[in-house]
């Protein structure tokens, strides 16, 4: 699970900004909508947390540095020796232009906190850390950073971390991690961390979406169809049942041996096509609708279907921007209660979101006052985020009022935009 996300300098995100997951003492729906770590410093974390803030107040960049900071994990150890980082940083400060980009991630996996960060200018790595809480004290396994004055970086390994350190190190070129390329090389210590980032940790925003082709696959399998239909008619779509429908089609190819040599360079090739059917039975009659005849929202649930029944079986942590994008308001809440209900959400999966759905506020049990969080710029037009815990809001408070008329900020009151008197 994730426990805390920290970025600095990464595009309107100016100042050290920290997402927390850490639950607050309040104990209100804490046995479905908190997780129990048996950590002292983080004993409950919440299993979902929304971000409201106006447009452009920089919520999607809060999700873009949590996906560079996957990205550069995942890729450095095998991108090319001169490749720049496709990081910015702050860029309406003069002082901020020329200082590194920070991110670090603090994870909770099989019982064991991890700490790990990294700081980068867009040509190399400036510094990299990691610590290691397997007792309540934690194992500082390495630092690495950049001399200036030498041109080199400096490394420092605790007693930890196990295996050829000395090689890791050497290989470990500028503009990659060293965590990166010590798992390329076979590192089993630190294999864990690279894992939690490639395979435990799926954002979904503007840049990367879930194929529909993962859901399909499950709508193959007799279990998992169930699951799915459950998991539409539980939106309330209507639909009774999804048959998969399996034909062999001729696809048309362009072949190049055969242009090269004057001859026409089209071709066919055989494929086979699964396509959803969806059974929808009323009092009055019954029929079958192809994937077209479903509203946007039931076809945007049909692509997530598949990927959450894996991450809430599997316990891996979803991170998506502007998740009401085609989907209803009453769909996102389902989709929310599914990792809030402790039978089906069994292994501490997450669910982090930005939003323009202020209705969601005022949901009956949706939210607990510390997974709500509000991002907003100051004068500087740097992004600020704030949970809504500090504001101290009554129990029974409006919410979605009190939001919509700036009382938490995160949201722009429009007399102010246009220069107006009340």
């Amino acid at each position: 699970m994730l426990i805390e996300f920290r970025v600095k300098n990464y595009r309107s995100l100016r100042d050290e900004q920290v997402l927390s997951l850490v639950a607050s003492k309040d104990k209100t729906l804490q046995d479905s909508h908190t997780q129990a770590t048996g950590i002292r410093a983080a004993p409950f974390l919440v299993r979902s947390a929304v971000v409201y803030g106006a447009n452009a107040s920089g919520k999607s960049n809060l999700i873009n540095a949590l996906q560079n900071m996957r990205a550069v994990v995942t890729e450095s150890a095998t991108s090319k020796p001169d490749q720049p980082f496709a990081v910015q940083p702050f860029r309406l400060d003069a002082d901020s232009i020329d200082q590194p980009i920070e991110f670090e991630a603090t994870f909770l996996l099989d019982g064991v906190r991890y700490q790990y960060g990294f700081a980068l200018s867009t040509q190399r790595v400036v510094s990299e850390h990691l610590l290691v809480y397997q007792a309540f004290k934690p194992q500082r396994w390495f630092t690495r950073r950049f001399d200036a004055g030498t041109g080199k970086d400096v490394y420092e390994f605790g007693s930890g971390l196990k295996g050829p350190k000395n090689l890791w190190e050497r290989a470990t070129r500028p503009n990659a991690l060293f965590l990166s390329m010590a798992v390329q090389l076979n590192s089993d210590a630190l294999r864990p961390v690279f894992d939690w980032f490639e395979n435990r940790l799926l954002i979904i925003n503007e840049h990367a979406d879930f194929p529909l082709k993962r859901s399909i696959q499950g709508l193959q399998q007799a279990d998992e169809n169930k699951e799915i239909c459950n998991f539409l008619s539980a939106a309330d779509t209507g639909i009774t049942g999804i048959t998969v429908e399996t034909r062999r089609v001729q696809v048309p190819r362009i072949s190049l041996s055969d242009s090269m040599a004057g001859k026409t360079g089209m071709q066919s090739e055989e494929m086979v096509e699964h396509t959803p059917r969806f059974h929808h039975v009323t009092e009055r009659g019954k029929a079958v609708f192809d994937l077209l005849d479903e509203s946007s929202g039931t076809r945007k649930l049909l692509v997530f279907a598949g990927p959450v029944l894996d991450i809430l079986r599997d316990g891996q942590t979803l991170v998506v921007d502007e998740l009401d994008t085609s989907l209803h308001s009453l769909l996102l809440r389902e989709l929310v209660r599914l990792f809030h209900d402790s039978e089906i959400n069994t292994g501490g999966a997450q669910l982090i979101f930005t939003t323009h759905d202020t209705s969601l506020l005022d949901a009956p049990e949706l939210f607990r006052r510390d997974q709500v969080w509000l991002v907003e710029k100051d004068r500087d037009q740097a992004s600020a985020l704030v949970s809504l815990s500090e504001f101290s809001p009554r129990k029974n408070e409006a919410l979605e009022r009190g939001y919509l008329a700036g009382r938490y900020g995160g949201v722009p009151l429009l007399s102010h935009a246009l220069g107006l008197k009340h």
